[in-house]
């Protein structure tokens, strides 16, 4: 009897270029797709939540396959995590109704993103915060950042290449907080452009340096020009973090 099987993933996109298949380089849906094969002995379609980038992480995140086996669900888990990379963990397996799609059934996603604060850099996040070393007031960029909630045209903050039908977004939760020389940029919406974290940040870190006036946050967004926000900041401090859906328990992230 075929089964859609759901599985929430963490991992360390450090050695991958990104989820999605490519022909040529090495990404998260391959060593997920050939660990189901090697496990259940089955070729799988998997379908993931999010196309994440190149070097990016994910705290949480959901895929599901269909498939006809008579195993449980922990054993499954337990199979594919063990012969995945140490890179990747799978934190939990169970069976959902055949309609669900772990791309077209999210109702919305929170990524954060990870500045190192620091004029001295930090060894162990190198790969996992981006380093800034000129300080950032990170209550003024809380402040700032509030702009973002609410359904916007957010043309000007997405990246050349973006396929989407409506670049019309809605952000519902948006914040800036310290710990420490650790700055964390969070953001919850009902879905992203391409690269539309990446860019809210690096506008983020334009304000804090004074490249871009305090305050223009909605007159950029209104502007619809690209030009007008700040830079791509770099891949290695995102993190998707959560994952929505209907009915659906799922992981709190960190």
């Amino acid at each position: 009897m075929e089964r859609n099987l759901k599985l929430i993933l963490r991992y360390d996109g450090s050695p991958y270029h990104g989820w999605q298949m490519q022909d040529n380089a090495i990404t998260v849906q391959q060593c997920v797709s050939e660990a189901v094969e090697r496990i259940l002995s089955k070729k799988v379609t998997i379908y993931g939540c999010s196309r994440t980038d190149s070097g990016v992480h994910a705290n949480t995140y959901c895929c599901n396959f269909k498939i006809d086996t008579d195993k449980n669900c922990e054993a499954i888990r337990k199979g594919i995590d063990a012969v995945l990379p140490q890179s990747i963990a799978v934190l939990d397996c169970e069976d959902v109704s055949m309609d669900f799609n772990a791309r077209f059934s999210c109702k919305g996603k929170e990524y954060i993103y990870k500045i190192w604060n620091s004029n001295v850099k930090n060894p162990f996040l190198t790969n996992y915060a981006l380093h800034y070393p000129y300080y950032l007031d990170a209550e003024m960029l809380d402040r700032e950042v509030k702009a973002f909630i609410g359904t916007h045209d957010f043309s000007a903050f997405c990246a050349a290449g973006n396929t989407t039908s409506t670049n019309v977004r809605t952000i519902t939760d948006c914040w800036v907080k310290r710990e420490g020389d650790l700055i964390t940029f969070s953001v919850t919406g009902d879905g992203f452009l391409y690269n539309m974290v990446r860019i809210m940040v690096g506008t983020a870190i334009y304000i804090g340096r004074g490249k871009i006036k305090e305050g223009t946050i909605e007159e950029i967004i209104n502007s619809k020009d690209r030009t007008r926000a700040g830079i791509t900041a770099k891949p290695h401090g995102l993190y998707l973090n959560r994952v929505f859906y209907d009915d659906l328990k799922m992981p709190d992230g960190n």
